[in-house]
């Protein structure tokens, strides 16, 4: 019996429209085949196997779209952890349930973390204030080597006690909530500690003198032996010569002598006195002429190996500048310069008192007369102002101008003698001149400890010396920079002072210029046996501005190579 036209339509509607052609074809072959046979053509047998191949594609279809969605699933949800906090997202779904074991341990490991850092803390506070007392309030003689132990423990408990305080911050912050308080009585606590903080100079156990000259008696200073600094710390010295004998000081003239009024202001000596206490040697020569111009006595202070320090060739520069010199040079004790004997200030006023008018005393620059009253800070004169003999007031200014212009506050100054002194350091023992290798690694451990950013560099070292210095200089793998004073550039207006008044290219101001800045550093690393150095040490005394981190370079080291002598 043949199939009618309308149960051919019934099976395609059965069927997937991609199958549609395969069954027609597949129907197609069966018809010939029941025709030729004359079997039925649509036998049970064949219409399941069509339904099994159906159901089967119809299974592959179904799975592939279950993986397309669980792909997408697993993109949208690690998409969701990248955009979001986890503690953020698990908190906001997951609040009313207490699942999650290992959020809890992290937290009581902070809490844990937090209370051990809080009793690290409190032990580090009674280390501080309790265990730690300060050598300096001891007399014994060890106190110098103790004191900088001290200075080295009590830094480094600063700082442990600050990171305390830093990490418990950052442990805190995750458990702040509004209600939280937070802080002790241990937070209250100034616990902060400059390990090269200003030196206490303790003004107020000054011992000192009145300086009030008779208005007729004058003290003429000598000084000769070495250059600018050495004449300076003389010239302080004469004035105390000048304190104690009650002689009003004449500053030498620029023609026997240095050119003072180019790097002091004489006249500030007599406002910081309040009366006229000091002449330059002008208002000297001016007064004078009412008398007869002349030294009526010339005292030295040293007798060998020369009297005064002073030879033939001084003589006639004194004299030709119309000065008369009656009587010879005499000392009034045997003094050798290079072994001075300790002196007090009865020994000078029993020696050098006169009734003369006008006398001269030689070079007392190598004098040791009453050193702890010189050495003090202000000096052994009693005065308004922090010191007697300091730059003048333009060479201040272009130093303030030069610091604020390529230094800042927080700067470190190097004097670092390089010529003349491999002979002048090897004379003595220990020597005083260090490879470069070995001043670098001492410059750098002076960096780290003041936490400076940048160094002055006052040397008269050449290029090759200074060049190799700051390659070696590092601290933290950064080079610190090594600043000299530029030459000059009309671009530039730190240094237009100077021009304005026509005292720029003075080796004497420039000098001059180096000892402010250096004086006003945070921290000061001189050269040992320099009297550029001490002077410099002089003024920071003066002004307040020694650090505890102050020293000579490379001190208590010996240099690691020393040549042999010629």
């Amino acid at each position: 019996m043949e199939r009618n036209s309308s149960d051919d339509e019934e099976d395609h509607q059965h069927l997937i429209p991609q199958n549609d052609t395969r069954i027609r074809h597949r129907e197609d072959s069966i018809s010939s085949t029941a025709t030729t046979t004359g079997g039925n053509p649509r036998s049970a047998f064949q219409i399941d196997d069509i339904l099994q191949r159906v159901h089967r594609r119809w299974k592959i279809s179904l799975n592939k779209r279950y993986v397309i969605v669980v792909v997408s699933l697993i993109i949208s949800i690690g998409l969701l952890f990248l955009l979001t906090d986890p503690r953020e997202l698990f908190s906001a779904n997951f609040s009313s349930f207490k699942l999650d074991p290992l959020s809890n341990r992290v937290k009581e490991s902070e809490l844990r973390a937090l209370y051990l850092l809080r009793q690290q803390q409190l032990e580090l506070l009674s280390l501080w204030n309790g265990t730690l007392v300060n050598p300096s309030l001891n007399q014994s003689e060890n106190a110098l080597g103790s004191s900088v132990l001290f200075e080295d423990v009590k830094s480094a408990v600063s700082k442990q006690i600050s990171l305390n305080k830093e990490i418990q911050e950052v442990l805190l912050s995750p458990h702040r909530t509004s209600n939280y308080s937070g802080g002790t009585e241990v937070d209250s606590v100034n616990f902060s500690y400059d390990r090269c903080r200003k030196v206490d100079q303790k003004l107020s156990d000054r011992k000192t003198v009145e300086w009030k000259p008779r208005s007729d008696k004058f003290l003429f200073a000598i000084c000769l032996s070495g250059q600018m600094s050495n004449h300076l710390i003389c010239l302080e010295k004469h004035m105390f010569f000048a304190a104690l004998l009650d002689r009003v000081l004449v500053i030498p003239s620029s023609k026997f002598d240095y050119q003072y009024d180019r790097v002091i202001d004489i006249e500030r000596i007599n406002t910081c006195l309040g009366r006229n206490v000091v002449f330059s040697f002008d208002q000297f020569k001016e007064k004078a002429k009412k008398n007869r111009f002349r030294i009526d006595r010339f005292i030295c202070y040293f007798s060998s190996p020369q009297l005064c320090y002073v030879d033939e060739e001084h003589i006639k520069k004194l004299k030709g500048l119309g000065i008369s010199i009656d009587g010879k040079l005499e000392a009034p004790w045997s003094e050798d310069i290079k072994k001075p004997s300790k002196r007090t200030v009865q020994d000078v006023q029993t020696k050098f008192k006169s009734d003369d008018d006008v006398i001269a005393i030689g070079d007392v620059f190598y004098a040791d007369m009453e050193q702890d009253w010189v050495m003090q800070p202000g000096g052994p004169i009693n005065h308004k102002c922090k010191t007697l003999i300091e730059p003048s007031k333009l060479i201040l200014l272009t130093s303030q101008r030069f610091i604020q212009t390529f230094l800042g506050k927080n700067f470190i100054a190097l004097h670092f003698r390089r010529h003349g002194f491999l002979k002048f350091c090897n004379a003595k023992s220990p020597s005083c001149f260090y490879p470069i290798p070995q001043a670098a690694e001492c410059i750098t451990r002076i960096v780290e400890r003041s936490n400076g950013v940048v160094i002055y560099l006052s040397t008269d070292a050449a290029e090759s010396e200074t060049s190799l210095l700051q390659s070696l200089v590092v601290v933290d793998g950064k080079i610190v920079p090594l600043v000299k004073r530029p030459p000059r550039n009309s671009a530039e207006k730190w240094d237009a002072l100077l021009y304005r008044h026509g005292i720029e290219d003075d080796s004497q101001v420039d000098a001059m210029l180096d000892k402010t800045i250096c004086a006003m550093s945070s921290v000061f690393i001189g050269a040992s046996g320099s009297t550029f150095t001490e002077d410099i040490l002089r003024l920071r005394k003066d002004w307040g501005t020694s650090s505890t981190c102050d020293e000579y370079l490379c001190r208590g080291e010996e240099p690691n190579f020393i040549a042999e002598d010629e």
